[in-house]
């Protein structure tokens, strides 16, 4: 099926996207950013929905099923994954890689940010990369961006600090600022953020579990 392209839509250079895909009304596709990108173009795969406002620059590759919200800004040298959503409002500075299957919530922030596959990032999660700003000549060379595990679970409004690596099956509570490591299948809270348990320890309040994610696709590895 062909694309739907809106209305006062703008699309430059090299790009490509699927069949089956929606380009709403005053998108931009192509954007050229501020250095030019290792790559100049832009791929975007089949059955997308871009909606109104997003702006995609050149140096992006998106796979099949990408939906984003409205007024999303996406940068140079970023690769996703398929059936990937991107809220309203978020921004994905250069050098992200989001996994399949993720979520990003609405008015996030993520810069050379590593998310693996089935992730939910909350709203207004902030993943940061440069440990002293600004225009230290050495920036690229010190502790760089955050690094998420497939199944993590990050909190609204979490603050994640430069080079913190949240395990497999992790949970981040709301609002945590989390400013060291978290391993595998645990869950922490607070400012800053510290252990609280395991997730098997959790309850589902309601009695329709024994403990929460005892679904898919949590149940399928192992978690």
């Amino acid at each position: 099926m062909a694309v739907k392209i809106g209305n006062y839509v703008r699309i430059k250079g090299k790009v490509q996207i699927g069949e089956n895909s929606k380009i709403h009304d005053f998108c931009v596709i192509g954007e050229n950013p501020r250095k030019k990108a290792e790559r100049d173009e832009v791929i975007i795969g089949k059955n997308a929905e871009i909606r109104p406002f997003t702006v995609i620059y050149k140096g992006n590759i998106i796979g099949d099923d990408f939906k984003t919200g409205q007024r999303v800004m996406i940068r140079e040298e970023n690769e996703i994954g398929d059936n990937v959503s991107i809220g309203t409002g978020s921004v994905l500075e250069f050098g992200n890689k989001i996994g399949s299957n993720s979520r990003i919530h609405s008015l996030c922030f993520l810069e050379l940010t590593e998310i693996g596959k089935w992730v939910f990032v909350g709203p207004g999660v902030v993943f940061t990369d440069d440990p002293h700003p600004m225009l230290c000549p050495y920036w690229d060379k010190c502790l760089g961006g955050v690094k998420v595990s497939d199944y993590a679970k990050i909190g609204a409004g979490s603050v994640i600090l430069p080079g913190v690596k949240i395990g497999k099956h992790a949970l981040v509570g709301a609002g945590a600022v989390v400013t060291k490591d978290v391993k595998d299948e645990e869950v922490v809270a607070g400012n800053p953020a510290r252990f609280m348990k395991k997730i098997k320890e959790l309850k589902c309040y309601k009695g329709y579990f024994e403990r929460p994610y005892m679904w898919p696709p949590y149940t399928e590895d192992g978690g």
